[in-house]
């Protein structure tokens, strides 16, 4: 996996093989961040990156200097790989939480300006995760929940849907609070 773009743009981790994890492609990862830099000032971020996996989307945030990142994981590999990268790479930003999804969501008492999911594409409760988000507020007031999915999902009747974007297998579906988007 490579980051794209800030401060660390062109570095390529090497994550173990042995991770459950299907991470997010360098053109997909670019096109968000190309979405998102039109959208935010990133350094103000505070990002909350859900099924983090190999802490892929955690690290390009970082990189781009995002002030503060929450990667949850339930897998021990993949926080124990974040955490190590994290902070071989000076991230210091990245807070790592081992906990399943769901419960975190559920106990989670802070918002965000970004919340991006990356949930197994066989995960029969992804289409759970922007009810729970915006039930529990936890998006800041301009904030935006990025869910990514197989293209085959369709998410556009749900509440706060904004739009989508398809890449080949992947999508982004994009919701927010605010209807101009």
């Amino acid at each position: 996996m490579r980051i794209i773009g800030g401060q660390k743009g062109g570095l390529i981790i090497q994550a173990p093989n042995n991770l459950p994890v299907r991470p997010t492609t360098d053109r997909a990862k670019e096109s968000l961040f190309n979405i998102l830099q039109n959208r935010y000032d990133l350094e103000e971020l505070s990002v909350l990156d859900l099924f983090t996996g190999t802490g892929n989307i955690s690290y390009e945030f970082a990189s781009r200097g995002s002030k503060r990142i929450v990667s949850v994981d339930e897998n021990a590999n993949c926080v124990k790989f974040i955490k190590s990268t994290s902070q071989k790479l000076g991230l210091n930003q990245i807070e790592v939480v081992k906990q399943d999804v769901f419960s975190y969501l559920i106990s989670c008492a802070e918002s965000f300006d970004i919340i991006f999911a990356d949930a197994p594409y066989a995960l029969p409760r992804i289409g759970e995760i922007p009810i729970i988000v915006f039930d529990r507020n936890l998006l800041n007031l301009d904030g935006m929940l990025i869910l990514e999915h197989a293209s085959s999902l369709k998410f556009n009747h749900m509440p706060n849907f904004q739009n989508e974007r398809v890449y080949g297998q992947s999508c982004f579906s994009f919701f927010s609070r605010n209807n101009n988007d």
